[in-house]
């Protein structure tokens, strides 16, 4: 579980509820944003990497040739309606297309504008919820009951497999009564992993607002309550598209102007990386200075198996100094003369401020 490639965050949603303007904005894309249903029929992909201040600065500090940014997927998959597990409209055929992903974000539309059509001709936040998370259930009880009858013969073979078909039943159950997986925390998948079951992901709610609504605390409050513990945020998807092109300075006070601190690419980020337990640490040197994204808890072996499998499998140790402690010495030289370079072992675990060159010995 500590491995971790890039972020894989799939984006679903009713048709225009802005789906395809938030992800034109998150991803600097320019794919069609059409104002009827089904305009995304093949799903978009976009990579975008993840803001961090550190890497301009290490890159300075060791000339380096350079950088490279941990990176988050965006998958817009078309608008889901109701019915879409049994064929209707076009999104059920695209949902595999966002079972590989780590995280889901929701977009819910909690606008009303007379010039963008919704789907059912009424502007109703739970309601839209309640769409695409029965979808999402009715798709995985149909994977889940395609399994059962294979699993249920395995296991006549081979007792050893009884956990495993009692947790798929479980499972089973639980969507019956259009419950997501992840709200049951004491259900284990580890053993069906390979389903890619979509409600055992973690969700983030993005509601989308008007510019007004942005600064209503309690219209967002009354919008929380409908989704807690799950994560909600909040953007405007014109506002975010009015960001791009902006110098740093000018988006800055545009987003002051309503009352707003982080574009939503960024928010969207910290969020995703919050509720999946991540964090990263950086490699540094004059040929490339690079930000990992890994588990929160990861060790040190782990964190190197991220980078290649060798350097997990022969690891020896890890030479560790604190991000702040670089800066502040000025070089890797100083740090190491100042006592703040450190040498770690198999057991340590990786903290987010660590800059690391890894040890390590593979015999052929």
């Amino acid at each position: 579980m500590a491995r971790m490639s890039s972020l894989q965050i799939g984006i679903v949603g009713l048709p225009n509820v802005g789906k395809s303007t938030l992800f034109n904005a998150l991803t600097g894309s320019n794919i069609l944003a059409a104002n009827y249903p089904f305009a995304t029929i093949e799903p978009n992909t976009g990579i975008v990497p993840v803001p961090d201040e550190r890497l301009q600065k290490l890159g300075e500090l060791y000339h380096t040739q350079k950088i490279v940014p941990a990176t988050v997927t965006f998958v817009d998959i078309a608008g889901l309606v109701a019915g879409a597990s049994n064929g209707e409209g076009l999104g059920n055929q695209f949902l595999s297309h966002i079972r590989a992903t780590n995280a889901i974000v929701q977009v819910v539309r909690a606008f009303a504008d007379p010039n963008v059509v919704h789907v059912d001709n009424d502007i109703d936040p739970r309601k839209d919820i309640d769409v695409i998370n029965t979808e999402l259930a009715l798709a995985d009880l149909q994977t889940v009951e395609k399994r059962l009858p294979r699993l249920e013969k395995e296991t006549k073979a081979n007792p050893k497999l009884k956990p495993e078909l009692e947790t798929l039943k479980r499972a089973q159950a639980l969507l019956n009564d259009n419950r997501p997986l992840s709200s049951v925390p004491d259900l284990d998948l580890t053993h069906l992993a390979d389903l890619h079951l979509l409600t055992a992901k973690p969700v983030i709610y993005l509601f989308n607002m008007d510019e007004n609504g942005l600064q209503d605390d309690a219209r967002k409050d009354a919008l929380r309550a409908l989704v807690a513990p799950a994560r909600a945020l909040f953007v405007c998807a014109q506002l975010e598209s009015e960001l791009q092109g902006l110098d740093e300075a000018d988006a800055a006070e545009l987003l002051e102007s309503y009352g707003q601190h982080e574009s939503g690419l960024i928010q969207l980020i910290h969020a995703a990386y919050d509720v999946l337990g991540l964090q990263s640490y950086l490699t540094a040197g004059e040929k490339e200075v690079r930000a990992w994204t890994i588990k929160k808890g990861a060790t040190a072996p782990q964190a190197a198996g991220v980078i290649h499998g060798d350097f997990e499998r022969g690891f020896i140790a890890a030479e560790i100094v604190s991000y702040p402690d670089l800066i502040a010495a000025g070089s890797e030289q100083a740090a190491k003369a100042a006592g703040k370079l450190r040498t770690e072992g198999k057991t340590y675990v990786m903290q987010p401020d660590d800059v690391v060159e890894f040890r390590f010995n593979v015999s052929r």
